[in-house]
């Protein structure tokens, strides 16, 4: 049912962390403000393939 999902930072590029996520009930990308140990600051992460 859940599917393992990885969020990368909007700035940079990079795949800092990875989520679960039930497709079936959210098909939109998922976006998390978190923080991002190569830009040094939060910033907003987005679902990535």
């Amino acid at each position: 049912m859940r599917e393992i999902v990885s969020l990368a930072c909007t700035d940079c590029k990079r795949r800092n962390y990875s989520t679960t996520k039930n497709r079936r009930k959210t098909s939109e990308r998922l976006e998390f403000s978190k923080y991002c140990r190569f830009c040094r600051k939060h910033t907003v992460h987005r679902e990535s393939k």
